[in-house]
């Protein structure tokens, strides 16, 4: 697999209610009123869709969409991921319209930019991955699999790369073939739809009829990384990769900005769905990835295949290695050579963000994480120390969720993922891949902020990207001396400042 590039986000500005889309126009003299009466017409044609009555054409009463009070405090939905919700999934025609999310240029004066529809067709690897499932990489994988379907068929393909809501829930509009769609994201709009261009509308009111809160750090990590790496409803196994497929990689901050983004962060934004913080968004995605393998790994049926654990959970260079190597990457765990070590590529990160967040439960993490790994290896039950990291996360997101992170924090974690690397504690490629991920979000945000410029680590950054560019050549003693050159250039931006 190739690693996804962000070298500090310098040619991508940060979204503000100032910045113009590309191609946007002013309003002329009544565009509020004109507005206004657009969103009417689009609320008519909301809801025909949902009635399944033919649009009449005929506008209805002007709209005023209201920001939500209180927006941070945003409950989660009740159910679970969109994919099992309850309700009727209606297709991306339901949000396609012109005067919907379908515009060819974004309304100034919207607290949307309209659109959202083109951002995902055009540019948004989701709209593709149906398509994906069609190539003979794909029917190869199947085939070697023993399944009777082809790819685009089969429900263990579909779960991740459509829609794969039940035959049930699906509207007559709606097709498979889409992909990964808003509803894939945003939940099935069967309730939500018309009542979020009605008068009055709010984010809180939209979550409460099916929405889900993807503005919500903890929500959206799940939901990315039910696909992105998988849970207890869907995996892709080892089997399913020893088939073909390619390795999973993910990191919530870094595919967020790649996604592209088809949203706006600005003083509306953040009154109706709270902070933004990309920091917090990977921290966060550290954890909820790491209870996911968790969740996988105590499943009693997920958790096993045969007489093996499921294999994916754990390291895969830990046997994909030359038998003629002579390299003992398991020392940093203290549990002897020839153990299946447990990818902790997740877990290595947030020990790094625990120990920020609070010095004491971090300390107590990286213990209980250590005993995980001498359980695995046999000395202890593996099942109690699982849940016994599970539990400790639990008690850690609330607080990472509620942190601040400042540029200390940033600049203490970078220096932290750097020891860390010098230490040998990346001497598997997840980890590496992992910590190179981190190191380009934090040191993004610090450029942000103005505490470095730029410039002054995207060489270092690319030095240490073209380390973990392909998994099957990572070298841990040439790493760690990128980490050691980056580490004088970190020393150096930090004495200097940005300019």
């Amino acid at each position: 697999m190739r690693f996804p590039v962000r070298i500090l986000r310098r040619s991508v500005p940060a979204p503000s209610s100032t910045t113009a889309q590309p191609g946007a126009r002013a309003l002329p003299a009544g565009a509020r009123r004109s507005r206004a009466l657009a969103l009417a017409f689009a609320a008519d044609i909301v809801g025909c869709i949902v009635a399944g009555a033919p649009w009449s054409g005929l506008p209805g009463p002007g709209l005023a969409v209201a920001a939500a009070p209180g927006a941070p405090g945003v409950p989660a939905p009740a159910r679970g991921l969109p994919q099992y919700a309850a309700e009727r999934t209606l297709g991306v025609a339901s949000c396609a319209n012109s005067l919907c999310h379908g515009s060819a240029e974004a309304w100034p004066g919207s607290n949307v930019l309209q659109t959202e529809f083109h951002v995902w067709q055009r540019s948004d690897r989701h709209a593709r991955a149906y398509r994906t499932l069609l190539s003979d990489k794909s029917q190869a994988i199947v085939k070697r699999m023993g399944l009777t379907e082809p790819a685009h068929r089969a429900a263990v393909c579909l779960d991740c790369h459509a829609h794969n809501a039940p035959a049930a829930r699906r509207a007559p509009e709606f097709s498979i073939s889409e992909g990964v769609t808003c509803e894939s994201c945003h939940g099935p709009a069967e309730r939500w739809l018309r009542r979020h261009v009605e008068s009055g509308a709010s984010h809180r009111d939209n979550i409460a009829h099916g929405l889900y809160p993807t503005s919500n750090d903890i929500d959206r990590a799940r939901l990315c990384v039910s696909c992105h790496f998988g849970n207890a409803q869907k995996l892709v196994t080892h089997r399913i990769m020893a088939a073909g497929h390619p390795r999973m990689s993910f990191e919530l901050d870094t595919f967020t900005l790649l996604g592209p983004a088809h949203f706006r962060i600005d003083a509306d934004w953040r009154e109706r769905k709270g902070t933004w913080d990309g920091v917090r968004a990977w921290a966060i995605g550290q954890a909820v990835a790491a209870q996911e393998q968790l969740a996988i790994f105590l499943h009693p049926q997920r958790g096993r295949d045969g007489l093996f654990p499921e294999l994916v959970l754990f390291d895969c260079h830990a046997c994909h290695q030359s038998m003629r190597g002579n390299r003992y990457l398991a020392a940093r765990l203290k549990a002897g050579p020839g153990i299946v070590r447990l990818n902790d590529s997740n877990l290595l990160m947030l020990r790094l963000v625990a120990r920020r967040v609070d010095a004491d439960a971090g300390a107590a993490l990286a213990k209980q994480i250590d005993r995980l790994h001498q359980a695995i290896a046999g000395a202890g039950d593996p099942i109690a120390q699982a849940r016994a990291v599970d539990e400790a996360i639990d008690g850690l997101l609330p607080r990472i969720a509620a942190h601040r992170f400042a540029a200390a924090d940033l600049q203490a974690m970078m220096e932290a993922l750097v020891a860390d690397g010098l230490a040998s504690q990346y001497t598997d490629y997840a980890g590496a891949e992992q910590a190179v991920f981190a190191l380009q979000s934090l040191g993004d945000f610090l450029a942000r902020q103005k505490a470095v410029a730029p410039d002054q680590l995207g060489p270092g950054l690319r030095r240490l990207l073209a380390l973990v560019a392909d998994d099957e050549k990572y070298q841990p003693v040439a790493f760690q001396a990128g980490l050691r050159e980056f580490a004088a250039t970190l020393q150096a931006a930090r004495r200097g400042g940005a300019k």
